[in-house]
């Protein structure tokens, strides 16, 4: 008996896919960029629909450009006709329309989940994010199955009349997420004693998980949508809410153990930490003991073509 091959039988070999609606991110730090690398480090396959592109570095969002509801909504029928999809990721859309489009789509496919990312939105003024935030409370909230944000983007958003004198916890935040319909929302970031802050998956009734997180002395940038599409991911090949927050936490975490500074910006998650060498000096060591250079030979051409 012959073994098929995965391109004689797809259906047997296919990762789990998933749909991220997010913006483009030049930068690489957020967006697109990181939900699909976090989706293929993880093992899905992401299809990536672009709502629009910052204009940003590692440090700052100077502005952003939206794509017209009729872009985004084309991009994600002509993909959902092709390939099925297990659950729906949504980053930053851009605006109150594109909102409108990617409700009325998960509205349209009612049976597969939906994971909603809240970033932080203070580089914005002060109407757009008004206007942005009820719309995602009134047309997306209702279709989300988990909600993912920090904690303070999220009592600022969700609870903006609290008056207690301690802070809302993540039941609060949670049970506010459940009265616009959000089920279960994973509240990041909640300051701890010695340096660490929680992250609790919650729902009105209960905490489902919590994993607690070191701070590390850096300032990151892209940790929400590394987070958010890990969950959806892990979420997209079966694994249970509890199990995949678990698991997507400590992926995050150790992106985050591993990050880098690629400019003169802040720290991204190194979502593909586990495929670099496990010990490079070792490697080092042997090729310089054997005299041999890896690049002899090798020069790039200089950059004089003419058009």
């Amino acid at each position: 008996m012959t073994t098929p091959s995965p391109l004689e039988d797809p259906e047997d070999s296919s990762p789990a896919c998933v749909m991220a609606f997010n913006a483009n991110d030049p930068s690489g730090a957020g967006g697109l960029s990181a939900d699909i690398a976090t989706i293929s480090s993880v093992g899905g396959h992401a299809l990536s629909i672009m709502t629009g592109t910052y204009v940003r570095d590692t440090s700052q969002v100077f502005e952003h450009f939206s794509l017209d509801e009729e872009a985004v909504t084309e991009q994600a029928r002509m993909a959902l006709e092709d390939v099925p999809v297990q659950i729906f990721k949504v980053g930053f859309v851009g605006n109150p329309e594109n909102i409108a489009a990617v409700a009325e789509i998960s509205s349209d496919y009612p049976d597969i989940p939906v994971v909603a990312y809240m970033p932080n939105l203070s580089w914005w003024n002060d109407d757009a994010i008004e206007n942005y935030l009820d719309a995602f409370e009134e047309l997306l909230l209702p279709q989300t199955s988990v909600l993912v944000g920090n904690h303070s983007t999220l009592a600022r958003w969700l609870l903006p009349d609290w008056s207690q004198q301690r802070a809302p916890s993540a039941r609060d935040i949670a049970a506010a997420a459940a009265e616009k319909g959000a089920p279960y929302t994973l509240v990041t970031g909640m300051a701890l004693p010695d340096q660490h802050v929680d992250n609790v998956l919650a729902s009105p009734e209960t905490i489902l998980a919590h994993v607690p997180f070191e701070l590390f002395d850096a300032v990151f940038t892209g940790a929400g949508d590394t987070l958010s599409a890990a969950l959806a991911a892990l979420l997209a090949t079966g694994m249970d809410l509890t199990e995949a927050s678990t698991e997507a936490l400590s992926y995050l975490d150790r992106c985050l153990h591993d990050g880098f500074r690629p400019g003169m910006g802040h720290v991204i998650p190194d979502r593909f930490f586990w495929a670099e060498p496990d010990d490079d000096a070792e490697a080092t060591e042997e090729t310089e003991a054997s005299g041999e250079d890896p690049l002899a030979g090798f020069v790039l051409p200089p950059h004089d073509i003419q058009h």
